[in-house]
């Protein structure tokens, strides 16, 4: 998963025409990484469909301020510069609940470009 940790690199990022999801992370949350072991099977299985980036929540703290990003790890999907869904919540994020959130993406993005 690319690391973003500039907010210029991150808009340029989600301006283009492929569905991309930024993952707000932190080093020390430890739901962040529990996630970790079965994200790069999750990036292979989308790989065609959607680009992941992560992002370290406390190198980007106003961007975290500006997309109201509370609880971590955060899950949002972009298309053309717009946040098209999110998966934000305080409990521990399952594979099953992520590969639901990136369909879901996967489905809103493609009806928006209709």
């Amino acid at each position: 998963m690319q690391k973003v940790n500039q907010e210029q690199q991150f808009r340029d990022i989600i301006a283009g025409d492929k569905l991309t999801i930024a993952v707000f992370k932190a080093v020390w949350c430890k739901d962040c990484h529990f996630i970790d072991p079965f994200m790069p099977d999750l990036e292979k299985q989308y790989a065609d469909q959607v680009t992941f980036i992560e992002l370290d929540r406390d190198e980007v703290l106003d961007l975290c301020d500006e997309l109201n990003i509370l609880g971590i790890p955060s899950f949002i999907a972009f298309r053309n510069g717009q946040e098209v869904v999110r998966f934000v919540s305080k409990l521990r994020k399952t594979r099953e609940e992520i590969e639901q959130f990136v369909d879901r993406a996967i489905a809103v993005s493609t009806e928006l470009s209709k």
